[in-house]
């Protein structure tokens, strides 16, 4: 078909857009600003207790895991998502195959289940010393605390709200830059003063000592740490020069985020020696014994509401992503009951999150039946971490077999040496995973026998049996069109409501 007296053809849709988009200047941002946004994302200090108890050796703890998971996973998903839009879904789903990538996206949604409970069992410690530190060992008090701010988080997020991401972003600088300086700070401080260090820091200590693999199973944890640089990557095509910038990017995050993790926790380590500190409120231990040492334990409570604040900013972040990752999908597919896709008046999945608050519930009452919060909180994370890393072997896998079968597919980012970086990124996954099924010398309140079965009755139910029950039992009806409800451009999961702050 041909326009009047011009005997050419209307421009497609396509050509029309490219034009569009030729004529409209891009929205760069600059490599040293990708770089903040993938530190804010990942750097925590939350994991500094669990790592304070290795000491000097937290070091080693901190830089082997950054460079067989944290550099692998950061390279290969940047790759993936300057090829293919839609998250961690539509990467496995075209690399090997739809419902592969459904079990994908929902690993990264369920682990926030197991997520929340461990988040918020570190805010309920937190506020505990801002309240009546003995409350930090109370399960019951720790329960109460997790079912009530995450129900008021679901409230908050089910209204559709626009601070979220500006909590978020101030949450970087004031709940852990700032808390992480003055802890450092008055760790040398102390020890400028002639304080002897509670662990010891010659170098015959740079590495854990080897009581049995039990000795080296808190490592697992750091790959939680690093986990969720895939959904900063979705950045790469706004940089100029991806090339060039993305790694420079990269490494200075990579940076970044091992000073947040390491110097904090060898601080720690100084001042509470590794027998009485308490893996959920270690770091408001620490504050604890630095500020009564300088005569101004006052500010231990501002200390701990700051860290309170970001973590529920946090929190509040992560809530609504990955499950809005999830229902779009959930749509496209038909992957979900009707029921789990409706929208409330705000445009939000509340039906997913009320779900995925009664799970958070039952897990949260764990708190109050096991005597051992901090072995509570240990076997949380674990279960997150196991559940998690399913989604980052299908990540490599897809990866690979993307770079064989599409090799001139696109890509504004191609990592070096892919199928080594692959290769690295499964087996540390795989092994992260064993390891996790070992318990860790802090566990002490149960048999080796009912904390297995509690991992990896956690691993199959919510990471396999559930999404195999979705894609068993799913109808055609429940299929349903595309519709401009903002859902599509949120299918990378958190990654939007986590880093455009």
């Amino acid at each position: 078909m041909t326009t009047s007296g011009t005997g050419t053809a209307p421009p497609t849709r396509a050509q029309v857009r490219q034009a569009m988009t030729a004529r409209t200047p891009r929205n760069y941002i600059t490599w040293l600003t990708l770089a903040f946004m993938i530190t804010s994302s990942v750097a925590s200090l939350r994991a500094a207790p669990t790592m304070a108890v290795y000491g000097l050796a937290a070091v080693f703890l901190y830089v082997v895991p950054a460079i067989v998971f944290l550099l692998p996973t950061s390279l290969v998903s940047a790759e993936l998502a300057s090829g293919w839009s839609g998250g961690v879904y539509r990467w496995v789903a075209e690399g090997l195959s739809k419902p592969l990538g459904f079990l994908a996206v929902w690993c990264q949604f369920a682990m926030t289940i197991f997520y929340y409970p461990s988040l918020l069992g570190y805010v309920a410690s937190t506020l505990a010393y801002v309240i009546n530190p003995a409350l930090a060992s109370n399960g019951v008090y720790v329960a109460i605390v997790i079912i009530v701010i995450y129900w008021a988080g679901v409230w908050v997020s089910s209204q559709g709200t626009k601070t979220v991401a500006g909590l978020s972003s101030a949450g970087l600088i004031i709940g852990t830059l700032i808390p992480a300086a003055i802890l450092v700070v008055l760790g040398m401080v102390f020890l400028g003063q002639g304080n002897a260090s509670a662990a010891p820091m010659d170098s015959s200590h740079l590495l854990p000592q080897w009581t049995g693999i039990a000795s080296l199973v808190l490592i697992v944890n750091n790959f939680l740490s690093y986990a969720g640089m895939e959904m900063n990557s979705v950045h790469v095509n706004t940089l100029k020069n991806p090339g060039k910038e993305f790694p420079r990017a990269m490494f200075l995050a990579i940076g970044l985020v091992l000073l947040i993790f390491i110097l904090p926790a060898v601080a720690i380590s100084w001042v509470i020696p590794a027998d009485q500190l308490s893996l959920t409120a270690g770091v408001m231990q620490a504050f604890d014994a630095f500020f009564a040492n300088f005569g101004v334990s006052w500010l231990t409570p501002i200390l701990g509401l700051m860290l309170i604040a970001a973590s529920i900013g946090g929190m509040l972040t992560w809530l609504a992503g990955p499950s809005k990752g999830l229902l779009t999908v959930a749509r496209e597919e038909g992957y979900m009951p009707p029921f789990l896709q409706r929208l409330n008046k705000n445009g939000v999945q509340q039906n997913i999150l009320v779900a995925q608050g009664v799970f958070t519930t039952f897990i949260a009452l764990l708190y109050a039946f096991i005597p051992d919060v901090s072995s509570a909180y240990w076997i949380l994370s674990v279960i997150t971490t196991q559940v998690y890393l399913i989604m980052y072997l299908l990540l490599f896998v897809a990866a690979m077999r993307l770079r064989r079968t599409a090799p001139d597919h696109p890509r504004g980012y191609r990592a070096p040496a892919l199928g080594v970086l692959c290769v690295v990124g499964f087996l540390a996954s795989v092994a992260a995973m064993v390891i996790g099924f070992v318990p860790p010398a802090q566990f002490s309140s149960g048999s080796v026998g009912v904390y297995i079965l509690i991992v990896g009755g956690g691993l199959g139910v919510i990471g396999l049996l559930i999404p195999w029950l979705f894609l068993r039992l799913r109808k055609p009806s429940w299929r349903q069109p595309a519709e401009d409800d903002g859902t599509a451009d949120d299918a990378a999961g958190p990654a939007a409501a986590g880093t455009e702050a």
